[in-house]
């Protein structure tokens, strides 16, 4: 059992790892998007930010370097992710259930940072873990995990309840959401019983991580916790290939699409990019668009489809 879990898991962070890079990747490549341009943008200044402004209202802006305001975009990127402060405002009965999920899952990730700093100590300098900064560091990984797994839990099942009875989820939701949720409640649920069901002898979880990191396979892990630390990981590995790596494609999102300034100037990075989509032969499904595979961008964009419709 603890070569198949000290196998199983090294194997899933690399899976994880790879899929997180491909993500990045993926939308790093992807073509400009349509700017919403919604301000106030948080990396405005903060004088004009505070009443929805731009650096398009200076005079002669094209000629003067416009530096972002760091401090404000993650002064609205930080309530976003830990809190999911949009939906707090827009749809609170969603929010009561989605922000335990998510935030359990913060909990869970510093959780295993945690337990990570922990072994290290105690692989390296074990006289510290014997005094009170193993105290601290021990009693700060037991809150967050149990804190992360019980909220992870109960918001996984909130979600589920709400996509078998709101009419407006039901329609959206298709197996796979459910499959989703009941992965991750059986991983938790199965590394949970492990934990608690383990005996007196049996090695504890920091035991398990160091073991881990020395690749001891002299240590004996119980069944049952050594089937949640693989339903674990493999959950981890399945994640970054899955429409649950929003957390990644949320940065794009703000930072492509929301707050996205960039001025486009004559002979630019931009101009370059969007004469290249002008080329592209897209194909849509409105046959008034006339979007055969055969007329380009540029074709499309420039035909009035009344127009056009009344040729033929």
């Amino acid at each position: 059992m603890t070569l198949a879990v000290y196998g199983i898991l090294c194997l899933a962070i690399l899976i994880s790892a790879v899929g997180c890079v491909i993500r990045v990747v993926m939308y790093a490549k992807q073509p400009l998007h349509l700017r919403w341009e919604l301000y106030p943008v948080p990396h405005e200044a903060p004088h004009r930010a505070a009443h929805g402004g731009s650096y398009f209202e200076e005079v002669d802006w094209w000629t003067k370097s416009h530096k972002p305001n760091l401090a404000g975009e993650v002064g609205a990127m930080v309530p976003e992710m830990l809190l999911l402060k949009a939906l707090h405002e827009f749809n609170r009965p969603m929010w009561f259930r989605s922000f335990p999920f998510h935030f359990g899952l913060y909990l869970l990730i510093a959780t295993v940072k945690l337990l990570v700093i922990s072994a290290l100590l105690l692989i390296f300098v074990p006289a510290w873990m014997a005094g009170p900064l193993g105290t601290v560091l021990h009693v700060a990984y037991l809150v967050t995990g149990v804190a992360g797994t019980v909220l992870a839990i109960v918001g996984a099942l909130a979600l589920m309840q709400a996509r078998m009875t709101d009419p407006k989820l039901k329609i959206s939701t298709v197996p796979g959401d459910f499959f989703n949720l009941i992965a991750f409640v059986a991983a938790l649920g199965t590394l949970a019983a492990g934990y608690l069901a383990r005996g007196p002898e049996d090695p504890g979880i920091l035991a398990i991580v160091a073991g881990l990191l020395r690749f001891d396979t002299a240590l004996s892990i119980p069944p049952v916790l050594g089937a949640g630390l693989i339903l674990c990981g493999m959950l981890a590995a399945y994640i970054p290939y899955t429409h649950m790596s929003h957390f990644i494609g949320k940065y794009f999102t703000y930072h492509s699409v929301r707050w996205s300034d960039e001025v486009n100037l004559r002979g630019g990075r931009i101009e370059a990019k969007l004469m290249e989509y002008l080329t592209y032969r897209p194909t849509w499904s409105a046959a008034h668009m006339t979007a055969d595979g055969k007329r380009t961008w540029a074709d499309v964009a420039t035909t009035n489809p009344w127009q056009q419709g009344e040729k033929k």
